[in-house]
């Protein structure tokens, strides 16, 4: 199941999330928390869902078809953050992959101060794993990340401070495609010998498109999906990042501004 807005021109939130989570070969569920008129030139308005009708959105799909996993998107107001949070303490959900879509990639906050509060203060710490990118880990972490080592100082800092696994995406500002993600070490089973004191790198190539509208919503519910199917955290990470490259590298061109991916890229090359 995603929980995310609606983006009018398909490349993004839950159009995006449902496209990602079927090219992935999982049956996608959605709870919508706003509807946004947008197009690839950007957003020329938003109504957002009251926190009763969420929650009777919520209730609906996990009372009768229950999630295997959960991706969460933006959510823009306190209030149904905590209806986020409550149902996910309800009813036990699992595998919850949170894109805290807080800040700009230009460093402009996109949700209110209280909002961003209530997520840290009652989401966050439910979350499997959260997948920040730079101007959001230096929000979470409270410092500066320049270089792939304050990449990794930050992400251990989140981890620690929210009790999650944290995926930090370096993106165009350090690296491009390389993403570092710490499990935590009350998050690595005993068995395995996933080196958690030092995370892990995922390297990804860089694919020179400039349509890139909606990669962060991709990338979470490629994540989830590969959670639901039973894959280990690290498995979904290496699955996810291999599906969005090939979106990226499928190079679709539509519309004015920065456009969308093509999300059906491996139609017919599902993978197990």
């Amino acid at each position: 199941m995603t929980i995310a807005g609606s983006d009018s021109c398909g490349g993004a939130g839950i159009q995006a999330d449902i496209k990602t989570i079927t090219c992935n070969k999982v049956y996608a569920m959605s709870a919508v928390t706003a509807l946004t008129a947008q197009n690839t030139l950007g957003v020329t308005g938003i109504m957002e869902v009251t926190p009763q009708f969420l929650q009777k959105q919520i209730d609906a799909v996990v009372t009768d078809i229950f999630p295997d996993a959960v991706k969460i998107g933006m959510v823009s107001s306190a209030e149904l953050i905590r209806v986020i949070a409550s149902s996910i303490r309800q009813y036990s959900l699992k595998n919850i992959v949170i894109d805290p879509v807080m800040v700009a990639t230009s460093g402009a906050r996109l949700i209110s101060d209280e909002a961003v509060e209530v997520l840290k203060s009652e989401l966050l710490g439910l979350a499997t794993v959260i997948t920040p990118n730079i101007p959001e880990a230096e929000v979470l972490a409270q410092m500066s990340v320049s270089s792939e080592e304050d990449m990794e100082t930050a992400a251990r800092k989140i981890s620690k401070k929210f009790g999650c696994s944290v995926l930090l995406k370096g993106g165009h500002s350090i690296n491009d495609a390389n993403d570092f993600l710490f499990l935590g070490s009350d998050s690595v089973p005993a068995e395995s010998d996933f080196a958690h004191e030092k995370g892990e790198w995922f390297y990804g190539k860089r694919i020179d498109n400039p349509n890139t509208h909606g990669t962060g919503c991709t990338l979470s519910s490629a994540i989830a999906a590969n959670l639901a199917k039973g894959h280990s955290l690290c498995e979904a990470v290496k699955n996810a990042k291999a599906y969005l490259t090939g979106a990226l590298s499928a190079m679709l061109d539509l519309g004015k501004g920065s456009g969308p991916m093509e999300h059906n890229w491996n139609i017919g090359q599902f993978q197990a």
